[in-house]
């Protein structure tokens, strides 16, 4: 791998060492063409193979994660980390990051620096009158590249990946440059990961030594999410916004939140006010539970939270199926069914069904902070075996010509994609919505049946952006160890931490037309067999930090064994914080929650 003239690490090595790496590459080049040959001959191999552009290991690379794009060490050069240490904000930087931001991001460090690092840093936002390189004291100095004005800007596409930064310490001070708000916000959590992985000999009572180093960091992917189901089950506010506090340090920026669903509604809609009176009692294991659901106010409040720490707070009402907690509270727009899935849809005849969906979406926007919404659209063959015995659907296939219940079921997703776009720039399907004829300029697909690689196909082929969450390896609430007897398994396959770890989305696009555009991935927790925040957070910790090594940095740049060796420490910032997680070097210390 070439490097950067004052960026990497300058290579003087023995010609004997040159030409071993030579060697090496040659045979990890042959090793990847042999890989490409056989997917080329057997497309499923792609899948679940990562033919990446690796590159020796080297463990040392600095102990953040996910591993940063470029770096190179000031061996025993340090900077020293305290109490009375400034940010200081140059120039435009006091418009771009103003004081309510500030104030939030001074909570978030604060915190995230007690949690790392045992101290209480004030972390103190000053605007700077002086030049770049008059401010003589330690500090933490903010910059604003401006080599792409276009980019020092909240409006941004979905195809303009956001928070690249460089990070520059030296004993004197601590500079970070960068194009958006996101960016100085990954740059000063690198620092603190960079603290916190110091070993006791570099504390004192009075701060923390922080090596030198001089980082240029990209992320690969614009689109890095995790999905939380709480219909199946509710965590709560306090435990959501734990859950963003870790997606911020992970530098993970879509949080997918799935409200609606078959065992229980969880956002209250004013308009309709029984989807959560009735709609909201009951959970997947419980159906007589005390009705649980999120205020309106607490949805903004949580909105607003992940804001300030760069993610996206994404809404799903489901649709037309998984609506049986919303046909609780609202009968009239059922659409039928018999037994284990009775109610399971809406009813796509009645002109009265899309009244009430346009509305109840129409006061979602209100309260979310982005003007895209998720639709479902997923498995709703599951539950539409009765339309055809509403005499309502059957006006409908007459009049608009529609031959099967499929046919219905597309023309029921375009008719509310056209709605939500009223007050939507875009909405959002799960990858049945690929056979709706959605319009490909304002719907994003999520593809996650792993074993349905002609739909995902099919939306590339038809100019989709496509976000990547298959089952294997993303589902999250598949098992991570062979050891492990709750969750979920497909033949036998799991969701590893090396395999989510190595996930590589080229491997599973090269052989494709690419009209469309692949945003990034997601790790979707459905909740079935998720009852109890212990159990929440044990399949969600440590993989996290391996969705977010995947979706950031290149497939050239990770490297595993650093990951764990970094992962190591994590685990105990995963206990001083009460998070229940999943122990990859030993898997008896912290056995499988049942529930």
């Amino acid at each position: 791998m070439q490097i950067m003239a004052g960026v990497f690490r300058s290579q003087h090595t023995k010609r004997s060492t040159v030409e071993k790496r030579v060697i090496r590459n040659i045979l990890l080049l042959f090793s990847i063409l042999v890989i490409i040959t056989t997917a080329k001959a057997n497309p499923s191999v792609s899948v679940l193979e990562n033919a990446s552009d690796s590159i020796p290991k080297n463990n040392n690379a600095p102990a953040i994660i996910p591993v940063p794009d470029a770096y190179s060490p000031v061996p025993g050069r340090y900077f020293k980390l305290t109490s009375a240490t400034q940010i200081l904000l140059v120039g435009e930087v006091n418009r771009l990051i103003d004081k309510d931001l500030r104030s939030e991001w001074q909570g978030y460090l604060r915190s995230r620096g007690l949690l790392l690092c045992g101290q209480k840093f004030k972390f103190p936002f000053v605007v700077s009158r002086q030049k770049v390189g008059k401010y003589k004291r330690p500090a933490i100095i903010l910059i604003l590249d401006k080599s792409n004005p276009d980019k020092n800007t909240d409006s941004a596409t979905l195809h303009q990946i956001k928070g690249g930064y460089t990070l520059g310490v030296s004993p004197e001070q601590v500079t970070i440059t960068a194009q958006d708000k996101q960016g100085f916000l990954y740059g000063l959590i690198s620092l603190l990961q960079l603290a916190g992985h110091q070993d006791a000999a570099s504390r004192s009572s009075n701060g923390v030594k922080i090596p030198c180093w001089q980082i240029k960091d990209q992320p690969v992917y614009g689109w890095r999410g995790v999905m939380l189901d709480e219909s199946r089950h509710f965590f709560g506010k306090a435990h959501v916004k734990k859950l963003l506090d870790w997606m911020a340090y992970y530098k993970l920026n879509y949080f997918h939140w799935h409200l609606t669903d078959e065992p229980g509604w969880r956002l209250q809609i004013k308009a309709y006010p029984e989807l959560t009176t009735i709609g909201a009692i009951g959970n997947k294991t419980d159906s007589a539970a005390p009705a649980k659901y999120y205020t309106q106010a607490e949805i903004r409040e949580v909105v607003s939270y992940a804001k300030a720490r760069g993610i996206t707070v994404i809404p799903e009402i489901d649709m037309p199926g998984h609506a049986t907690a919303a046909n609780r509270a609202y009968p009239e727009n059922s659409g039928g069914g018999e037994g284990k899935f009775a109610d399971f849809t809406f009813n796509p005849g009645r002109d009265s069904t899309y009244s009430f969906l346009t509305r109840i979406l129409k006061e979602t926007r209100s309260l979310f902070d982005v003007d895209m919404v998720h639709l479902g659209g997923d498995e709703v063959s599951f539950g539409s075996g009765g339309w055809g015995k509403l005499p309502a659907v059957k006006t409908l296939m007459a009049k608009e010509s529609l031959n099967d219940n499929k046919a219905v079921e597309a023309y029921f997703l375009r008719r509310m994609a056209d709605s939500a776009l009223q007050f939507n720039h875009k909405i959002m399907t799960w990858d049945e919505g690929v056979d709706a004829g959605l319009d490909p300029a304002s719907t994003i697909i999520f593809w996650w049946r792993h074993d349905k690689m002609k739909s995902f196909g099919k939306a590339m082929a038809d100019g989709y952006d496509i976000v990547l969450c298959p089952r294997i390896p993303l589902y999250f609430d598949f098992v991570q160890d062979s050891t492990h007897s709750v969750g979920r398994r497909w033949g036998g396959k799991f969701a590893s931490l090396k395999q989510v770890f190595d996930f590589y989305p080229p491997a599973y696009t090269r052989h494709m037309e690419k009209k469309g555009h692949v945003l990034g991935m997601q790790a979707n927790l459905w909740t079935e067999t998720v009852h109890t925040d212990q159990r929440m957070d044990f399949m969600l910790f440590p993989r996290m930090a391996a969705l977010a090594s995947a979706a950031w940095s290149k497939a050239s740049v990770r490297q595993f064994d650093h990951f764990e060796n970094v992962l190591k420490r994590e685990l105990a910032f995963y206990k001083k914080d009460g998070i229940y997680y999943f122990n990859p070097f030993d898997p008896t210390a912290t056995p499988e929650p049942k529930k």
